[in-house]
C-alpha cells in the first residue's frame, strides 16, 4: 500500500477554484493546478483495504488502490498503465464523473473519502505531458469491419476497444464535430473541448476512422450500413427530452436545456449559427426546471451569459445535507452544491410549475408555481398535495427544461432498421444476450440501450459491448478483457 499512516497525516484536499468573478467571464476550466506533492499526499491516504469497495462503486472496475500506490511511489507510467487498462478516457471521467467510487471509499465511513477523481485526472494529465499516452495501433488487422453510430462516450469506448482487437472501425457522427454528449452537452468550464480533440487525434493515429455530418438513417442509409459491415453498434444516446406540458408551453422563451447547452457550446467553438434561433440569457430572469447536473450546467452557462437572475426549481423535496452512514457504500442521496450554484443561483425544492404566463406578444414573462408537500398514498406510493396559499408568479423570460430524457430518437435510424424496443422505448439489447438487438449483427450500448445515465456508465457499456461484438466476430470468444477481469469466453 501507500503510506500506512497517510490517512492519519493528511485530510482530503482538492485543487482550488478560480475566483467566481473571474471564471464567470470566460469558458475555461474551473480549477487551479494542485502541486504534484499534494496529489501524492492525497494518494497516500488510500488504505489499500482488504475489500476495496471503491472497485464495486466504479462502473468501470478501476483498480484504484493499485494506481494510488503507484502515484505515491511517483511511478506515473505504472499508474497510467494500471488506469488505462480499465478506463479508456480517464481525462474525461477525472473531470466530469460524480465519482461513485469515492462514495464507496472505506475511509469515507468516518473521514472525507480519498480524492480518487482528482488523482485519476492527474494520472491522465501526467501521461499526456510525459508522452505515456501515445498511439498504440494493433499489430495486425482481422479484416472485419465494424460501424459505430454515435461518437459520445459509449461509441468512443466501443471504437477504441474494437480497434485494439484489430478490427477496422468507423465512427459515424451526425453533428459537425466528434464527441456527442461530451462535445455538445457539457459546458467548456467543466470539460474544455481541446481535451476531446486531443483524444480523438490519438484514436485517429491508432487507425480509427471518423465520419462527421453522417446522419445514419438520414444521409447515410442505415440498412446499407448494416449490409456493408460485419457488425454495427448503435450508441446514439438518449436524446428525447422530458417535456412539461403545462398551459402556456407554446410561449416564446421556453427551451429544452440541451438545445441551450448545445447552441452555447457551438458558439464557444466558433461554429456558424446562422439561421438558428438564438437562445441567450443576457439580462433575463432565467428559471431552470430540474435539479440535476444538466440543470446546474444551465445555471453556470446563464451566469456566464450575464443573466439578470437565475433560479433553479425542483419538484422533489430538498435532500438531506449530510450523508446517512447507513447508506455506505451506496451512492448517497444528499444535497449537492455544484460550482455553478456557487456562482449565483436561487434553489427551490418541492415546487410545482402550474402554468407559463406570457405577454401580449406571446413571449414568456413569468411562471406560475405552487409549493407542494410530499407523502404516501394508501397504496404506499409517493404522492404530493398542494400547499394552500403558496401560489405565486415567478418573473421569467427564459425557461430551461432540464427534466431528464425519455428515450432515444426513434425516427430515422431505429425506425428504418426496425430494431426492437423495450418497455421504456429504449433499444432492447441486454448484457445477458451480448448487447445484441433484434437484428443479429446489430448491437447497442450506452444511453440508447440503458436510458439516461452517467458518462462513466456509458464508457463501461461501450467497453462491454465491444467485447460482445468481438466475441460475435470471432465465433464466440473475445480476447478483450472483461470488466470483472480476465479474457473470458463470451457466447453469443
Amino acid at each position: 500500500m501507500a503510506d500506512p499512516q497517510g490517512f492519519l497525516k493528511y485530510t482530503r484536499e482538492l485543487p482550488g477554484k478560480r475566483e467566481v468573478a473571474v471564471r464567470k467571464q470566460d469558458w475555461k476550466e474551473l480549477y487551479e493546478p494542485l502541486a504534484e506533492e499534494k496529489t501524492i499526499q492525497q494518494a497516500s491516504r488510500c488504505m489499500d483495504c482488504g475489500v476495496p469497495f471503491c472497485h464495486n462503486g466504479c462502473p468501470l472496475g478501476n483498480i484504484i488502490p493499485e494506481f494510488n500506490d503507484a502515484v505515491y511511489q511517483e511511478d506515473w507510467k505504472l499508474a497510467w498503465n494500471i488506469l488505462s487498462e480499465t478506463n479508456n478516457f480517464p481525462e474525461f471521467t477525472g473531470r466530469i464523473c460524480p465519482a461513485p467510487c469515492e462514495a464507496a471509499c472505506v475511509l469515507g465511513i468516518n473521514q472525507p473519502a480519498v480524492a480518487i477523481e482528482h488523482i485519476e485526472k492527474s494520472i491522465a494529465e501526467e501521461a499526456f505531458s510525459r508522452g505515456y499516452a501515445r498511439p498504440n495501433p494493433p499489430s495486425s488487422r482481422t479484416g472485419k469491419k465494424v460501424a459505430v453510430v454515435g461518437s459520445g462516450p459509449a461509441g468512443l469506448a466501443a471504437a477504441a476497444q474494437l480497434n485494439k482487437a484489430g478490427h477496422t472501425v468507423t465512427v459515424y457522427e451526425r453533428n459537425t464535430r466528434i464527441g456527442g454528449l461530451l462535445r455538445y452537452g457539457i459546458p467548456d468550464f467543466k470539460l474544455e473541448k481541446r481535451i476531446i480533440d486531443r483524444r480523438v487525434d490519438l484514436m485517429k493515429a491508432e487507425g480509427i476512422t471518423f465520419e462527421v455530418n453522417a446522419n445514419v438513417g438520414g444521409n447515410v442509409d442505415a440498412k446499407q450500413l448494416v449490409r456493408d459491415s460485419d457488425a454495427v453498434i448503435l450508441a446514439g444516446g438518449s436524446t428525447i427530452p422530458r417535456d412539461i406540458p403545462s398551459p402556456g408551453r407554446e410561449l416564446k422563451g421556453i427551451h429544452f436545456a440541451m438545445d441551450f447547452l448545445d447552441q452555447n457550446n457551438k458558439r464557444v467553438a466558433g461554429d456558424d449559427l446562422t439561421g438558428t434561433e438564438e437562445i441567450h440569457a443576457k439580462g433575463l430572469d432565467v428559471v431552470v426546471i430540474g435539479g440535476g447536473d444538466t440543470g446546474a450546467d444551465c445555471v453556470g452557462t446563464s451566469n456566464r451569459h450575464g443573466a439578470k437572475s437565475v433560479t433553479q426549481i425542483e419538484i422533489m423535496p430538498m435532500p438531506p445535507t449530510e450523508r446517512d452512514q447507513n447508506s455506505w457504500p451506496n451512492w448517497p442521496m444528499i444535497l449537492r452544491t455544484s460550482t455553478s450554484h456557487e456562482e449565483g443561483c436561487e434553489r427551490e425544492f418541492a415546487v410545482l410549475t402550474e402554468a407559463f404566463l406570457g405577454d401580449e406578444d406571446g413571449k414568456l414573462r413569468a411562471i406560475k408555481t405552487v409549493n407542494i408537500r410530499w407523502g404516501k398514498n394508501p397504496a404506499g406510493r409517493n404522492t404530493f398535495v398542494k400547499i394552500e396559499g403558496s401560489e405565486r408568479e415567478l418573473p421569467c423570460q427564459l425557461l430551461l427544461i432540464a427534466a431528464g430524457f425519455l428515450h432515444p430518437q426513434h425516427e430515422g435510424m431505429l425506425t428504418n432498421l426496425g430494431v426492437g424496443l423495450d418497455a421504456r422505448k429504449n433499444v432492447a439489447a441486454s448484457p445477458e444476450h451480448g448487447y445484441q438487438t433484434s437484428i443479429p449483427k446489430v448491437f447497442a450500448a450506452g444511453d440508447m440501450r440503458r436510458g439516461q445515465s452517467l458518462v462513466v456508465w456509458a464508457i463501461s457499456e461501450g467497453r462491454e459491448c465491444a467485447r460482445a461484438v468481438d466475441a460475435y466476430l470471432n465465433g464466440g470468444e473475445s480476447m478483450l478483457e472483461s470488466k470483472d477481469g480476465g479474457n473470458l469466453a463470451l457466447a453469443i
